[in-house]
């Protein structure tokens, strides 16, 4: 059975904010006594976290239990339910749609690149400078929208 669309969104939660902190599976794992192995399982969503392990992991990371359900998207949020508990919105057994855009195409949030990009924004200790940074590149983003999402867009519109 594939993993939950809850559970993989939590994981991916867990896997942003490890890789954001510079913290490696082996040493999150360590914090709260479980294998890198078992980190991936959950940064997966291959195996589900318990309440009191979802607070351990808030904690070790510096951040609020609800920050692993922050942006869960609308079609994550009416996911099928699990076998034998719940219902869709109409009352009958359901399931939801396979995921948003970001979850197929890889969420831009959770890439090494985007990563290394905000550690190394906040390393700019000036913030006005920082602020300027941040400006330029707002500047050249709305100068050049990106062709390829504008197609996919257009496709996924028209397909609809």
């Amino acid at each position: 059975m594939p993993p939950h669309a809850v559970d993989v969104h939590v994981g991916t939660r867990l896997r942003q904010r490890r890789t954001l902190l510079g913290m490696s599976q082996t040493k999150l794992g360590g914090s709260v006594d479980l294998t890198f192995q078992q980190i991936q399982k959950y940064e997966r969503g291959a195996n589900r976290m318990g309440s009191s392990r979802l607070f351990e992991f808030a904690k070790v990371l510096d951040v609020p239990v609800s920050y692993f359900f922050d942006e869960m998207p609308a079609s994550t949020q009416a996911a099928r339910p699990i076998r034998g508990r719940g219902r869709n919105g109409s009352g009958e057994r359901g399931f939801g749609e396979s995921g948003t855009p970001f979850e197929r195409e890889g969420d831009p949030l959770i890439r090494r690149e985007t990563l290394e990009l905000v550690r190394a924004y906040y390393k700019i200790r000036a913030v006005g400078v920082r602020g300027g940074v941040a400006k330029m590149i707002k500047a050249l983003a709305a100068a050049q929208p990106a062709p390829a999402l504008k197609k996919k867009r257009k496709a996924q519109l028209r397909a609809r």
